[in-house]
């Protein structure tokens, strides 16, 4: 059944559509273009840095200027060219058939901070957008994420109390001002996070004012430590 199901759609790249030799993946040349973090990292966000990794912890500028309430992240993409691409499919595209690979790609960067008593949590979408979008892209990633890592996941530990308006292009004070103490813990299943390790989950991070605000959540409902991980990260040019 599986041969005649890949004779009639054979696999695809995520990317480009071309035809490749496994399922949800990218062709070559999209490979060679999508820009995959690896190497030396911020170890607060996951943004690349220059330099070689020695094993020690370094932090990116912004993460040394802007307090992080979070622990420790990481990034798989960087936020351009197909990265962003991907991003944009996944989050307005109905592409949820992203959702997998990406979360593969996530595991191989954030695994070596995940810990034994480690818990999902996607940073919430609020009622009335999840309504109008159908999915919320960060709570499919984190589902996916938790397969690919073994861990179990709580979609909604975390809960949103009002619709911020879209933020892009927004400059990093008006975006802290937007959701700043509007993410809380769910009354009920917040509770589950008490003494927990926890790791966030979002498609992107841009100035990681929503991360942020998700951690403090995290941390209110009693979460013994938080890290978070996102698909892409916006990165300056060097």
């Amino acid at each position: 059944m599986q041969s005649v199901v890949r004779s009639i759609y054979p696999p695809q790249c995520v990317a480009c559509e071309t035809a490749t030799e496994a399922e949800h993946g990218l062709c070559g040349p999209c490979w060679a273009q999508t820009g995959f973090i690896s190497g030396l990292v911020c170890d607060t966000c996951g943004a690349p840095q220059l330099g070689e990794d020695h094993g020690d912890r370094i932090q990116c500028d912004d993460c040394m200027t802007i307090a992080r309430p979070w622990e420790r992240g990481r990034a798989a993409l960087e936020y351009r060219g197909i990265g962003r691409r991907l991003v944009l499919g996944l989050k307005h595209g109905d592409r949820l058939d992203l959702t997998w690979p990406a979360a593969g790609w996530m595991a191989v960067r954030v695994q070596p901070i995940v810990r034994e008593d480690t818990v999902i949590v996607p940073v919430p979408l609020h009622w009335s957008r999840l309504i109008k979008r159908r999915y919320n892209q960060a709570a499919a990633l984190a589902v996916d994420l938790g397969r690919h890592l073994g861990r179990p996941v709580i979609v909604d530990a975390l809960t949103r109390m009002k619709a911020t308006k879209p933020l892009d292009g927004v400059g990093r004070t008006a975006r802290f001002a937007a959701v700043t103490g509007n993410i809380v813990a769910h009354p009920k299943r917040g509770l589950l996070l008490a003494g927990k390790s926890v790791l966030i989950v979002d498609d992107v991070m841009t100035s990681g004012a929503t991360l942020a605000s998700a951690t403090e959540a995290a941390r209110e409902a009693g979460a013994a430590n938080v890290s978070i991980v996102t698909l892409a990260r916006v990165v300056k040019d060097t």
